[in-house]
């Protein structure tokens, strides 16, 4: 199969029915735009602008709030649709038992496509809350059971993910939305340092996503974007770098294709290898797209 054939894989991407589950998080004014319910259908409509000549193959669907039946419901979902192709859910880390949740999730409807946990770690003010002894053991847990974490924090919170990265080495770990840098502000410093350190770790990928939302959502270009862009290829390289859409969260900021746009023009300045890392690669692996079973993948080609 050739790169091309191969497809793109949006790395990250939301879908929620408010009919059948709240998002108090919508309430925010800004968020005004996407306050309805956001569908896979949804997404296959917006989604028609390819990156590096490839169109929307397959997709990683991300929790949005803290419940483990959002999560069986999108594990359900990934069961049913052949878009969907793994699942970042939500259980609670410190929680003894949390082992015995994911093993349940594991063993539900759609549970073959739970591939990595996420908290909304940007929300705590525990400026420690990723080194809770009973958070430790809870990302112990998953790192045994071969599921990876998915790092979401903001600027000044990425120590807590530097520190997690050296106290679990054995723990696979990607950073959502690039930690967060303060685009808006201009003021890159801090960030950038910390995301050096955080990418020394090789068990270590990241997001190139939400980075949109951290601009200025009515002015942003792709010069906003591009030093953002440079820090993150020089410190992971394009090997642990995977393209995520954060789709329709996205749309506050332009939308699905015009992120995709920027993306594919950044990309367009590096090899066809390296941009394949970055559109395909890199979130097939970490996610370990390939082991869907061979009907299942073949269900999602044209």
């Amino acid at each position: 199969m050739s790169d091309t054939a191969a497809g793109l894989v949006d790395a990250h991407h939301h879908l929620w029915d408010l009919a059948a589950r709240a998002q108090d998080w919508l309430a925010e004014p800004a968020y005004a735009p996407i306050r309805r319910t956001f569908t896979v259908d949804d997404l296959r409509a917006t989604a028609t602008l390819p990156i590096a000549g490839r169109r929307l193959r397959g997709s990683v669907v991300v929790q949005c709030v803290t419940s483990v039946a959002e999560t069986e419901e999108l594990l359900a979902l990934a069961g049913r649709d052949p878009l969907v192709r793994a699942v970042v859910g939500w259980a609670d880390l410190a929680d003894p038992a949390v082992g015995e949740v994911v093993d349940r999730l594991r063993e539900g409807p759609g549970g073959g496509f739970l591939r990595s946990l996420r908290h909304l770690v940007q929300a705590e003010t525990d400026p420690e809350w990723l080194q809770r002894p009973a958070v430790e053991r809870g990302l112990a847990a998953l790192a045994e059971r071969g599921l990876g974490y998915d790092v979401l924090v903001r600027a000044g919170q990425l120590p807590q993910a530097v520190r997690l990265a050296e106290r679990l080495p054995q723990l696979r770990l990607v950073l959502d939305h690039a930690g967060k840098p303060p685009i808006a502000t201009g003021d890159l410093t801090g960030w950038r340092r910390h995301v050096r350190a955080l990418a020394a770790h090789p068990q270590v990928c990241c997001k190139v996503s939400g980075l949109v939302t951290e601009a200025d959502h009515a002015s942003w270009t792709t010069a906003d974007i591009r030093p953002v862009w440079e820090v993150l290829l020089e410190a992971f390289g394009p090997g642990r770098l995977m393209y995520g859409s954060d789709w329709p969260v996205c749309v506050v900021a332009g939308g699905w294709d015009r992120w995709a746009g920027t993306v594919g023009e950044l990309v367009g300045e590096l090899s066809p290898g390296e941009q394949h890392a970055i559109v395909a690669a890199t979130a097939t692996a970490f996610y370990r797209i390939d082991e869907l079973p061979p009907a299942r993948l073949e269900g999602t080609l044209p």
